[in-house]
This record gives C-alpha cells, structure tokens and sequence, in this order.
C-alpha cells in the first residue's frame, strides 16, 4: 500500500508546518469516518495517513468505522456533519460517483461533498484461485462460456470498482459468473479466493501482491492501459483482448458542504488530484 501512497505523504511529510500555513486548523481532534469495514483498502490507507497527519499536526485524527448499505450509511453521516472540518469521510469512489446511480434515493447528496484529497489510485487485476482452471484471460473466458454461472467472482459489495468490473467482464465477454458480494471487505474476499471458496475477483493490486508472490493466488491480468512495473510479466487486459476493461479503485477524503476546504489543504499541504467537484454525470 505505502508505495501508492508516496505522492500524499511527501505533500505531508515535506511541508511546512501547519502553524507556518494556518494556525488554528486543527485546534481539537479531527474524525474520520470509513465508510467501510476495517481492514480494507480505504481502512489501511486512511489509518496510515491519519497516523502521519497525528504526528505532524498534533491532533488527533480518529478513524472510525461506519459501513453499511454500499457505503452509505458512513456517507450520511458526515453529509449531515457540520461543515467545520473536523468531520472527514474517507472513501472508494461508491458514494461519490456510483450510488447516485444504484439507489433510487439517498438521504445525501453525492455532488454536494466537498473533494479534499485523493489518497491513492490503485490498478486493479483479475485474480483467480491457485487451482483454477484456467491460466490466462482467454482461458477464464472459455472455461466460463462453456460452464455458465458455474464460477463464482467476489467483489467488495455491491456498487464497488470489483463488482462493476467483474459486470464488465461478463458483458463484454459473453460469459456469466455467479457474483459474490461481501461487506465493503477485501480481506474477505482474498480469504476465500486463497481458501478455493471463490473462484476469482476483480480486484485492487495493492491487497493481492504478497498472496500472488507467495504462490497463494494467481494474477491473470492488470486492468490498465500498460503494464505495471511490479507485475511486468503479468499482461494488460487489452493485451488479453478486451481493451475496454480499464479499472482502478481510487480512495479519497471528502468534506461535508459549505467545509471551507482550502483551510483544510493549507493545514496539511495537499493540493487535490480531483477538479473541485463530483457529479453523477
């Protein structure tokens, strides 16, 4: 993880002190809700981060866990938080740019966050069971066609970067696969991807490097435009022949409306990856 994390942390890490850029924020403890279940990606990159901002702002920067219903339920909470600053969400880009579409009514408004700062953006690959049938895009392909809704794909809920890919994947491919959502956690899925309890999943590099070195999981193929340096014998989804299966799973920090942003930058030294807001369209 802390590899995609390196530009975020040398904003943090190298500049100048919050006193030197604005010295009353933060004054008191800052929250930050995840709006998934601890231990995944948004969990572990929001808790590295919050340790380095504790350390160089000398406040706390508490994470505190609220998933539930895609994402949601940790969403409304800080949508309906005072726009102060010291009420954050961290996220996947599910309550900011995919629900809107998934649920006919939410009780906040994806648009309405105000974008603080991007913490990672992850490739995702395609991974498979160590014994599965298949050693190639192509192969999976097959193998699925000729036995369909008999494979099972995991993803991290529903709405998420994994389970929309793994949606893609079936569309474009012709294949159908019996999807298996868990609760917004990775580590989950991986467990039974390694254990054989699920075939395969689309999911972000950053959690299945260790398990693929270790020869507990194969990686099939990267959802990006090239191929990465980590996995440079591992091919790009163009290169298995689907070209318009490109994915990456980002993880952001966000403020309620009316947050006065750029005081919140100015403290920690983060200029934002995004264009200044998200919208459904």
């Amino acid at each position: 993880m802390d590899r995609f994390l390196m530009i975020f942390f040398a904003g943090v890490l190298l500049a100048p002190t919050a006193a030197q850029s604005n010295p009353d924020y933060p004054n008191k403890p800052v929250r930050i809700i995840v709006n998934v279940a601890p231990g995944g990606g948004v969990d572990t990159a929001t808790r590295i981060i919050a340790d380095k901002l504790r350390a160089r702002l000398g406040q706390p920067f508490v994470v505190e866990n609220r998933p539930g219903a895609g994402g949601n339920i940790g969403a409304e909470v800080v949508f309906q938080s005072e726009g102060d600053g010291y009420t954050l969400l961290a996220s996947s880009p599910t309550p900011l740019a995919i629900n809107g579409w998934l649920y006919k009514k939410l009780n906040f408004e994806p648009a309405g966050f105000e974008p603080v700062a991007m913490m990672s953006r992850i490739p995702n690959v395609l991974v498979v069971r160590s014994d599965f049938p298949a050693k190639s895009v192509q192969e999976v392909v097959a193998v699925a066609k000729a036995n369909p809704g008999k494979f099972t794909f995991g993803s991290q809920g529903i709405g998420t970067a994994s389970h929309l890919t793994g949606e893609l994947f079936m569309t474009l491919t012709g294949t159908k696969l019996l999807h298996v959502p868990y609760k917004g956690n990775t580590s989950g899925v991986l467990t039974d991807v390694v254990a054989g309890h699920v075939d395969l999943s689309f999911i972000q590099f950053s959690a299945v490097h260790e398990l693929q070195q270790s020869g507990k999981l194969r990686v099939l193929a990267v959802a990006t435009d090239k191929r990465i340096e980590a996995l440079p014998d591992v091919p790009t989804m163009a290169e298995a022949g689907y070209p318009d299966i490109v994915s990456e799973t980002w993880n952001a920090i966000s403020a309620p409306p009316r947050t006065p942003v750029p005081i919140i930058r100015g403290a920690i030294m983060i200029r934002s990856t995004s264009s200044g807001t998200w919208s459904r369209s």
